[in-house]
């Protein structure tokens, strides 16, 4: 059970992430239980995860803000490992390094400049850029095949993939307004906290279903052809483009959380 503290914090970044969402990514509470949360992540545009959905899960302990989240991944990527915690500095493998300043969409932009990176770590696998090319362009089918995606996310189980609300637009100077007839509606709470897992992943190749669980020398000679591959839309922005705005955001916010960290420090003394 969530703390009053846990409670109200949380509550106050579901509000915020409605009002101001982070680039590419989307969360929302279980409705049940304020601790478990519900993520989607787009591939940003020239990156090997363009065009790809993945969903995954946040999972806040009681005491949280105090306390890290565990975090797990659910669609196949080619950088993660599917239904198993990720360990990097937000997460709960490094409460040591945690900060209480850190939100939820602190920790879903550090996410995603750390799936963007090549670092290894628990959780994390090998593979090329044309299998995760692969698997990017197979993950709504994917997902949408997924009882607990459905659940979380019915407003984006049709399927055509629809835009998350905030696709990096603005950040390259260009206004934010969705395709003509489409909308995008607030998030669905509701996800059945005992949603089945399924033991295999339909619309994928039996050989790409799910990625060494611990990292392995990076597959050549089956991979992909590239000309199976989605074709990545011409843009302006290059894929170091994006992990270096994605890493200076990050930046302000460790600097803005130490800065506080100091002040309280100097307060005491």
């Amino acid at each position: 059970m969530a703390s009053k503290a846990a409670q109200k914090r949380l509550s106050k970044e579901y509000a915020a992430m409605q009002k101001e969402p982070p680039p590419f990514v989307w969360a929302a509470p279980d409705e049940k239980n304020i601790l478990n949360w519900n993520f989607l992540i787009r591939g940003p545009p020239d990156s090997p995860f363009t065009g790809g959905e993945y969903h995954g899960v946040l999972l806040f302990p009681a005491e949280y803000p105090f306390k890290p989240p565990g975090i797990k991944m659910f669609t196949p990527s080619g950088r993660f490992s599917p239904d198993k915690k990720i360990c990097f500095s937000m997460s709960d493998f490094h409460p040591g390094s945690w900060n209480p300043a850190w939100s939820v969409a602190t920790i879903l932009t550090g996410l995603l400049s750390f799936m963007l990176s090549d670092e290894m770590t628990t959780g994390s696998v090998t593979s090329s850029e044309a299998y995760k090319r692969a698997f990017a362009a197979r993950s709504h089918s994917w997902n949408i095949t997924q009882p607990r995606f459905k659940e979380a996310f019915p407003e984006y189980s049709s399927p055509v993939m629809r835009d998350l609300p905030n696709m990096g637009e603005k950040e390259r100077g260009k206004p934010d307004v969705p395709p003509p007839g489409s909308s995008h509606p607030p998030p669905s709470l509701s996800m059945s906290a005992t949603a089945p897992i399924p033991a295999a992943v339909r619309h994928m190749p039996a050989a790409a279903v799910v990625p060494d669980p611990e990292p392995a020398a990076p597959r050549k000679a089956d991979d992909p052809t590239r000309a199976g591959a989605p074709a990545l839309p011409a843009v302006a922005w290059t894929w170091t483009n994006w992990r270096s705005f994605i890493y200076e955001k990050w930046r302000l916010c460790a600097f803005i959380a130490l800065a506080v960290m100091l002040s309280r420090f100097s307060t005491r003394t």
